[in-house]
């Protein structure tokens, strides 16, 4: 009898670290370079540490994930998800993913994020509570797309909203996609627990 899928006790060596931590300088160096030739990029040394510090975390939150499982569908399934929620914070506090980064309706997605959270937590990093963590993410994903829609919508009879909210609602809602990938490769990992 197959005991229930659990993160494996001590896998392999995470051969992926040095291209992660270098892929993340590369991330932090390129503004500094862009700004050198361009008058668009104007980041301040505040930009840069809060830049650090997301990448930071993803990178560490991967190495949690590798560190969790040897399985590549769940390591692959773990750095989707991290990607995502990275970029998801990255989109907000740049221009926002509804309005522009001050839009109160953005503070939707620090709840999608907590159900990514809260789920994990809660399933014990175990492949497939984590694949139902990710579906539940989507959901919460596309919730906060459609509210963001009607919110927008509505608003928009006032001046406020318009027509530019039904494009940010589909490219919202396209996040949706990721955590879903995430969440079918956490499902091959159970599956392959199971059969160990």
């Amino acid at each position: 009898m197959a005991t229930a899928p659990t993160p494996d006790t001590r896998p392999q060596r995470n051969r992926l670290r040095p291209l992660i931590w270098s892929s993340a300088g590369l991330l932090l160096l390129l503004p500094a370079v862009a700004m050198r030739f361009t008058s668009e990029v104007n980041w301040t040394g505040s930009d840069f540490v809060i830049m650090g510090l997301l990448l930071s975390i993803a990178c560490a939150l991967y190495e949690l994930g590798a560190w969790l499982s040897g399985n590549p569908f769940y390591r692959g399934a773990f750095g989707v998800a991290v990607v995502t929620a990275f970029v998801t914070v990255w989109v907000n506090l740049a221009v926002g993913m509804f309005g522009n980064e001050d839009n109160a309706l953005n503070l939707m997605f620090g709840a999608v994020l907590l159900v990514a959270v809260l789920g994990a937590l809660l399933s014990r990093f175990r492949a497939a509570g984590m694949a139902l963590t990710m579906r539940a993410t989507a959901v919460a994903q596309v919730l906060a797309a459609a509210t963001g829609l009607v919110v927008g919508l509505t608003m928009g009879s006032t001046g406020q909203g318009g027509p530019g909210v039904v494009y940010q609602a589909f490219l919202t809602a396209a996040f949706a996609l990721p955590w879903l990938v995430s969440a079918q490769l956490f499902r091959r990992a159970a599956r392959a627990a199971e059969l160990e």
